[in-house]
């Protein structure tokens, strides 16, 4: 099966002989592609007498594309210190009401008087344009 996908080549130069290149999608399948970006927050596992909360946006991405978001969202401030929620969604995942959301995982830096990080696990919110 093949999808039609249009879209720009970015060239840039590197020192000497390195450059990279990336593709800017501007339509998937005939349909034009727009960015969008997802709520994230939640609490994270209570660890060393404390939990944290977070909140925030994640990365934009396309739409209606097979895509995940890149996140870095800082922590509520408890126990005297913040840690960083960093890391990629999974895919999206569609809702049956139209839109869709991401699973995301992980563990926060590690930061406190007693050097520690915090799991944490959740959903974004449905895609915001």
């Amino acid at each position: 099966m093949e999808i039609p996908i249009t879209g720009l080549l970015l060239h840039s130069e590197g020192s000497d002989s390195e450059h990279a290149h990336s593709l800017l999608i501007t339509s998937w399948d005939g349909r034009p592609v727009r960015l969008h970006v997802h709520p994230i927050s939640g609490d994270t596992s209570f660890d060393v007498g404390h939990f944290h909360h977070y909140a925030g946006t994640t990365d934009p991405a396309p739409s209606g594309v097979p895509h995940v978001h890149h996140y870095n969202v800082e922590t509520s401030f408890n126990d005297q210190h913040i840690h960083y929620v960093r890391g990629t969604t999974g895919p999206a995942i569609p809702l049956p009401e139209g839109g869709h959301y991401h699973d995301f995982e992980g563990y926060t830096t590690v930061n406190g008087r007693i050097p520690h990080s915090h799991r944490y696990k959740g959903r974004t919110g449905n895609e915001e344009k």
